[in-house]
């Protein structure tokens, strides 16, 4: 199964988990007090993010190999592991997973995580009014910005994001290769330099980050309206 494939698979999930919640808070807000709904519905919403981070980029895989074999894994492994948290992994997806399934877990982390930080980026710089394309005529919300969005912009999109995941699956066809380096530092440099260890540990956890706040952005414009930097506004 393509990269491709399951990124379409994972994103299916989230916006079906999102809907559900959503409509699950805008329901109960015609009958409660709102400004104690809002907070218990972004509550409940937050606990999804938190339970989709850990179960929604992942693949479904036989577990083939003992929990021994993942004990081994995680002694290899020196990026990732940071605290406080150290191996976190409270649902235990990892447990009796092979080292190839442990290989593609961290490849669709590393890629969510990329996608998520950009996409973190993309929100605020649009929400700015920064967005030159079509004669600057889209919304600053990008939610609306994305339904104004006319049909060869979506064409442009999708064959862009279709050329990226064609070339990374090429790219991992290489000897040696690790997984989320695209670029092919791991010729230059390995694991047992500090400062490198750092820089990936940096990438991972701003990933981490980033996946959970593009979910609290995404409700925050869907339910209150508000694409800026704050969710409730003095009245």
């Amino acid at each position: 199964v393509s990269s491709l494939n399951l990124s379409t698979v994972y994103t299916l999930k989230f916006l079906f988990i999102s809907k559900n919640c959503i409509t699950f808070c805008k329901s109960m807000e015609e009958n409660v007090l709102i400004s104690h709904m809002q907070y218990f519905c972004f509550s409940i919403f937050l606990m999804f993010c938190l339970i989709t981070v850990s179960t929604a980029f992942t693949t479904p895989t036989l577990k083939t190999k003992s929990a021994s074999s993942l004990e081994a894994w995680k002694d290899d492994t020196v990026v990732g592991i940071t605290a406080p948290m150290g191996y976190f992994d409270p649902l235990g997806l990892s447990v009796g997973q092979s080292d190839e399934t442990m290989n593609i877990y961290r490849e669709a982390e590393l890629k969510h995580g990329r996608v998520a930080m950009a996409a973190c980026l993309g929100w605020y710089v649009t929400a700015a009014g920064v967005h030159p394309a079509f004669n600057s005529s889209l919304s600053s919300d990008p939610l609306e910005a994305a339904k104004q969005l006319p049909f060869v912009g979506w064409v442009q999109f999708v064959l862009g994001c279709g050329a990226i995941e064609w070339l990374g699956e090429q790219i991992k066809t290489r000897p040696g290769y690790v997984p989320g380096d695209l670029l092919g530092t791991a010729f230059w440099v390995d694991d047992s330099d500090e400062g490198w260890v750092g820089y990936q540990n940096r990438e991972i956890n701003n990933g981490r980050l980033a996946m959970v706040a593009f979910m609290g952005i995404y409700v925050q414009d869907y339910v209150y309206g508000e694409y800026g930097d704050n969710i409730f506004r003095a009245s």
